[in-house]
């Protein structure tokens, strides 16, 4: 079932079309990737989720229901640009933000020290929030986004400021409230976190999404026919004779006792047959299809846009 569905929305100021016609569908208790260079018409979008703004045409459905601001209840975003209020203590704001979203008194801190102990950041609670790094001030954001237990979470740009350790602590607990049943959608420019989260991608380009799907289905799409053999041998001089017609060399480089070879096979061929064809000539360690990275297919889909 699709938590969210985005159909036919559009969104202009003035003269400019900040989307055009955009389709989306979220589907429950997955992670999914709204990605797209800066301008494409990403904030615009979680905005109009977000009901702070209105699509100028399209509607938006949410588990089925015409969305509107009744449905902002249940949901968790934590935007690119922080907004703390700097001079106030930790704890107040965050007691001051959890009770915004419907939690009691009791309940807020009960559930604010349960997240401050997991996060190790007890000693902040009566720290001003100017006294805190960017990186701390994000934790913080983090978990006044996710204190009510929203369905539906929203996070653009989550890791930006954080060092690796602190970053790899937020990606397991996207995934812990992925599996506890959250629907995320995940706004960024780090590909490298879209392979290791994403479940599904959508990604929008002037305004128009042009590309869309799972991100398992969309590598398939996108594959050249490039594998990659790790291999043994004393005897092949010249590779390219022991190769199917119309085969590529790639690349190919010599680490220790083992050669390493991309070949890029004509259409026609499989990876079967390639292997079928080099195992007389060269004992094969590793035997493996390569599949193009995100920020390769982002950038060669924004590129042809």
């Amino acid at each position: 079932m699709n938590i969210l569905e985005i159909e036919n929305v559009c969104k202009s100021y003035g003269d400019y079309v900040a989307l055009n016609h955009v389709n989306i569908q979220v589907k429950q208790g997955c992670v999914f990737g709204l990605l797209g260079p800066n301008g494409a018409g990403k904030t615009s979008l979680i905005r109009i989720i977000n009901q702070i703004t209105a699509p100028d045409e399209g509607q938006l459905r949410f588990l089925g229901e015409p969305m509107t601001m009744k449905h902002t209840a249940k949901i968790g975003y934590l935007p690119e640009e922080r907004g703390l209020y700097r001079k106030m203590k930790v704890g107040e704001q965050a007691m001051y933000l959890s009770m915004l979203k419907g939690l009691d008194k009791n309940e807020a801190k009960r559930r604010l020290h349960y997240w401050f102990e997991k996060f190790e950041i007890e000693a902040w609670w009566n720290k001003k929030v100017e006294e805190l790094s960017k990186g701390m001030q994000q934790k913080i954001q983090f978990i006044v986004t996710i204190v009510h237990d929203p369905e539906f979470l929203i996070f653009d740009e989550p890791f930006s400021g954080f060092d690796p350790l602190n970053a790899n602590l937020l990606k397991d607990e996207m995934m812990n409230l992925k599996n506890k049943g959250a629907s995320i959608i995940f706004s960024t420019h780090n590909m490298a976190s879209v392979e290791a989260l994403c479940d599904d991608i959508a990604l929008i380009n002037k305004s128009e999404k042009i590309l869309d799907g799972s991100l398992k289905d969309i590598k398939q799409a996108y594959k050249r026919n490039i594998f990659e053999i790790k291999y043994i041998s004393d005897n092949v001089e010249d590779i390219a004779s022991v190769l199917p017609q119309g085969a590529e060399v790639v690349s190919r480089h010599h680490d220790g006792d083992y050669n390493t070879l991309s070949v890029q096979l004509p259409r026609q061929y499989t990876g079967n047959q390639l292997l079928v064809q080099l195992l007389p000539h060269m004992q094969i360690c590793e035997f493996k299809e390569v599949y193009p990275t995100m920020e390769e297919i982002f950038i060669q889909s924004v590129s042809n846009n």
